[in-house]
């Protein structure tokens, strides 16, 4: 059996989180074992914050650094990173991550 596909869709601006948001759906739908992650971060967390999506939120990860730049809280279920968006995504890659930018 192959290995499941791991990965990133970072999005740093709002038209990238809705590119990250289709593009997860349409992976799940036509692989659902593969594993999919939304690293938002920038222009991207304000909208991730504000407009939610059922089927992305659970999977989406979000910039503290961000957060605290615009004085905003995570909202569940969005997920916090416990470390800068650009760590988060170097590390994952190392893991075997393959990296998008939406």
């Amino acid at each position: 059996m192959p290995t499941p596909l791991h990965i990133l869709l970072h999005a740093p601006d709002a038209e990238g989180l809705q590119r990250a948001r289709m593009n997860l759906v349409n992976a799940l739908r036509a692989d659902p074992s593969c594993q999919v992650r939304i690293i938002a971060n920038a222009a991207a967390v304000a909208v991730a914050l504000d407009t939610p999506h059922e089927q992305a939120d659970a999977l989406t990860h979000v910039c503290p650094n961000t957060l605290a730049n615009l004085q905003r809280e995570c909202r569940t279920p969005l997920l916090l990173l416990n470390e800068p968006a650009v760590l988060a995504l170097a590390r994952w890659q190392t893991q075997g991550w393959n990296y998008i930018r939406s």
